[in-house]
């Protein structure tokens, strides 16, 4: 039970350290190289939530499809990457990113399980636009800064399988915790 009381501190310190929807910047040496890339999705809420969410919602679906999540979004989010390093333009990338927050905490707060298509389909729509925000501020070694926020990504899904797996049998906890993932993807919305 102990482990438990630490959730909403974790909640609270990703929210803190993460600067709302500022992992876009586009500019300096978080732009290139594998160290960059490790550092660019902890480098705002919009990423580190949503990334830990899809972590969190595998892990309450559950079942053999646990993994399918994650994977789909590592393997979506890289095919974004490279549309945006071609300089392929998507619409409002940012609004997606905040909204990918706002539906994946949603999902978590009612512990909705889709169908496998549609919920894979959905996790691969959300990759793109984010692998999309990671592309397009790509420079030099780009092979390099794609396998650090590919590396840092599929991190932060296990962090949040691990902390689904803890909370699984508080529906309560899940629920607060799936709520504070929507409403922090409320306020990146609004923030745009």
């Amino acid at each position: 039970m102990k482990k438990l009381s630490y959730a909403p501190l974790a909640v609270a310190m990703v929210l803190v350290a993460a600067s709302p929807a500022l992992a876009h910047t586009g500019d300096g040496p978080h732009s290139h190289g594998f160290v960059a890339g490790l550092m660019h999705p902890l480098g705002g809420a919009d990423h580190a939530l949503a990334m830990l969410a899809i972590g969190i919602w595998s892990a309450l679906v559950g079942g053999p499809r646990a993994f399918l999540a994650p994977l789909t979004f590592v393997l979506a989010m890289l095919a974004g990457a490279a549309l945006g390093h071609a300089g392929i333009a998507l619409p409002m990338v940012d609004v997606a990113i905040a909204a990918s927050v706002l539906v994946l905490g949603l999902l978590i707060l009612t512990r909705l399980e889709l169908p496998t298509a549609a919920g894979m389909a959905l996790v691969a729509l959300f990759a793109v636009f984010h692998g999309h925000a990671h592309g397009t501020e790509a420079s030099g070694a780009i092979a390099a800064y794609m396998a650090g926020f590919a590396l840092t990504t599929a991190g932060l899904h296990v962090a949040g399988m691990v902390f689904g797996r803890i909370i699984m049998a508080q529906s309560g906890l899940s629920r607060l915790l799936g709520g504070a993932i929507a409403a922090a993807g409320a306020y990146l919305i609004a923030a745009q």
